[in-house]
């Protein structure tokens, strides 16, 4: 379960040593934007060393890798994968991409004799990719799924905007794929690390559509994302009073009730349900 995801560049040593401490629920290790070209083999050198000797690491560790268009990604996967990763984070990816990569890290994890199926999250950045959207949720691996809204806009040829009027289609369909497979729908950055009012009204948006995360490229935007991708205060009252009354509808033998005038039926249980198990797992109850 993830509501934050920091993205946090792999060429930065002092960052790397504290990433523990930001409180997001995964650490994006980048080895892709934001490591320049001629930093590439250092970069995957020094979080591949990171990641070996430091016994403390996020509650889940992703590691950005450079596209398979590109000349490094073959090397930043033998490099990273390890039991000590828990997800790749590929960009630009596609249907046939995300299948190719499959393949690359079955052969590495029983090369490497690796304990556990590593993860991967597939970055939207394209328009092909958008359209593509129903089938990379089901490739293997696939249980999460981000929206990477700057180079979409490139690839659209639009203007990014902080409203985000040109990103909506690409979140909905996004989010509608992701709910279908039950897998979570990760919102874009937003992108002004000293807007925080705006970083908060973008969350309660992405919120309000169905996201179920958000990533952040600063770790002062962490606080604010974990506090909008939690149920309210009035939801979990609400849905602990539903859980009640379900509970004494149940020892007469209803399957339908009323609450508060309103007829309680599976589906609203159900999205109690959801509420609760997302507040006891982030202990806000």
């Amino acid at each position: 379960m993830r509501r934050s995801l920091l993205f946090m560049p792999g060429n930065n040593p002092a960052m790397l040593q504290n990433s523990d401490v930001f409180e997001a629920d995964a650490v994006i290790y980048d080895l892709e934007d934001a490591v320049s070209v001629t930093e590439k083999d250092s970069a995957r050198k020094l979080v591949a060393e990171f990641l070996r000797f430091n016994k403390s690491l996020p509650m889940e560790v992703v590691i950005r890798i450079n596209g398979l268009d590109t000349d490094f990604y073959s090397s930043d996967l033998e490099y990273v994968v390890s039991d000590r990763i828990d997800t790749i984070m590929l960009p630009k990816a596609d249907h046939d991409g995300l299948l190719q990569l499959d393949k690359l890290l079955t052969k590495i994890e029983q090369e490497k004799g690796l304990t556990k199926k590593i993860k991967v999250i597939p970055i939207i950045e394209l328009a092909k990719s958008v359209l593509e959207i129903e089938k990379i949720v089901t490739c293997p691996r696939v249980d999460g799924v981000l929206l990477g809204a700057e180079d979409l806009s490139s690839d659209l040829d639009v203007i990014r905007t902080k409203k985000g009027d040109e990103i909506l289609y690409a979140r909905q369909r996004l989010v509608m794929a992701c709910s279908a497979y039950k897998i979570d729908s990760i919102d874009t950055p937003f992108t002004d690390t000293n807007d925080n009012d705006g970083l908060k009204t973008d969350c309660e948006f992405a919120v309000s559509i169905g996201f179920t995360s958000k990533s952040a490229i600063h770790p002062n935007q962490v606080t604010t994302i974990n506090k909008t991708f939690v149920p309210t205060k009035e939801k979990i009252e609400w849905a602990l009073r539903v859980e009640a009354a379900n509970a004494e509808a149940l020892k007469k033998g209803l399957g339908v009730f009323s609450l508060d005038g309103k007829m309680v039926d599976k589906p609203v249980i159900e999205r109690a349900n959801k509420i609760l198990k997302k507040a006891k797992a982030y202990k806000l109850i």
